[in-house]
């Protein structure tokens, strides 16, 4: 990635948390370099940032933050998660957080009160053990909701690759990793259209997966993203450069008109989209989760995202893999929602595969 000094978008990096060790590595050093002005702040662990984390007056600041401030940190713990949903495998994020301000992201549930990006900046490690775990898979035995051939890797769960790609390399280092490897895929969803990405060349090996709602659902929870219909617009693009084209339908809100304004999208969809997109076009669809403890930091920044995500006459508690107490919808109003979507799929683009949806 080049150094120049244009501005980017999303970032007006003030302050830089560092680990030594990833302030001294060649990426730390490249993300240093792209923001010369910013003061550079040692820290011993970027899980530990007392006054940055753990200051309930981060708040009202959670979205200046995420344009402000950038944590560098050494991954420590390298695995690949079994998944079987979106991904056969979840890869060690190259990066933690993001500067877009989504109402319902999980991945600040464990930060407290504030979820700038965290860049990991030994990405040469996260390659070489990429390189392994895909050596050591061999070929896929058979399809599954994944993929047919290739081991598909989630390499965002935490963080939008689109975004991090304006910070450094790991976004490209890892798409030109997965290019080499013909029994693997990448994969990541992104609300974020960089255009940058298109110069790439992924060579069929990287599935990007542009994450959509309602438009007026997301001008009120997806801030700082690329508009939906841009993010639509933006398909026929990828494909030609080289990437797997996927959509995310999510999170899927349930309130008063929620199916008229799906109908819409879908419409819209139907409309712009080039035929070879839909040719090759699959979905997920992810109906919405919540969690107290987000739905406490929302109330101090955007009380008015939880009129929609915060709805406990509809939700029932729900505890996740990693032990988190959530909310999800009840068990029989989420069904009758899915069956509801998946009948606007079939009337208004039943080209659109569902890979899986919950």
């Amino acid at each position: 990635m080049p150094t120049d000094r244009r501005p980017l978008p999303l970032f007006h990096v003030r302050e830089i948390h560092a680990e030594p060790a990833a302030a001294a590595s060649p990426r730390g050093r490249q993300v240093l370099e792209r923001f010369p002005g910013a003061r550079v702040v040692e820290v011993d662990s970027h899980w530990r940032i007392p006054h940055l984390h753990g200051n309930a007056g981060n708040v009202e600041r959670w979205a200046r933050i995420k344009s402000e401030v950038l944590v560098l940190g050494v991954k420590k713990t390298l695995t690949a998660r079994p998944n079987g949903r979106s991904a056969d495998w979840i890869a060690p994020s190259p990066a933690n957080g993001c500067a877009l301000a989504c109402a319902y992201c999980y991945v600040p549930r464990r930060k407290g009160y504030a979820n700038p990006v965290t860049v990991f900046t030994n990405i040469d490690r996260i390659v070489s053990y990429l390189a392994g775990h895909v050596r050591r898979q061999g070929r896929k035995p058979s399809p599954n909701q994944c993929d047919p051939t290739a081991w598909v890797y989630d390499i965002g769960e935490n963080n939008d690759c689109s975004v991090d790609a304006l910070i450094c390399d790991n976004t490209a280092d890892l798409i030109h990793a997965f290019r080499e490897w013909p029994t693997a895929k990448a994969s990541f969803a992104t609300k974020w259209v960089n255009r940058d990405l298109l110069a790439l060349d992924p060579r069929g090996r990287t599935r990007i997966r542009f994450s959509l709602m309602p438009p007026a659902d997301a001008r009120l929870l997806d801030i700082r993203t690329t508009p939906v219909p841009e993010r639509i617009a933006a398909a026929g693009d990828f494909l030609d450069a080289g990437y797997e084209v996927h959509f995310n339908l999510s999170p899927v809100i349930l309130r008063p008109g929620w199916q008229r304004d799906w109908a819409e999208l879908l419409h819209r969809m139907d409309d712009m989209l080039p035929a070879a997109v839909k040719a090759q076009a699959a979905a997920e669809i992810i109906m919405l989760t919540h969690n107290r403890e987000l739905h406490e930091v929302n109330l101090g920044w955007h009380p008015k995202a939880e009129e929609l995500l915060w709805r406990p006459a509809l939700q029932e508690a729900k505890t996740s893999e990693n032990g988190a107490r959530n909310v999800r919808y009840r068990a029989a109003g989420k069904a009758v929602a899915l069956a509801e979507l998946r009948g606007l799929i079939d009337r208004h683009a039943p080209w659109l595969r569902i890979r899986y949806a919950f």
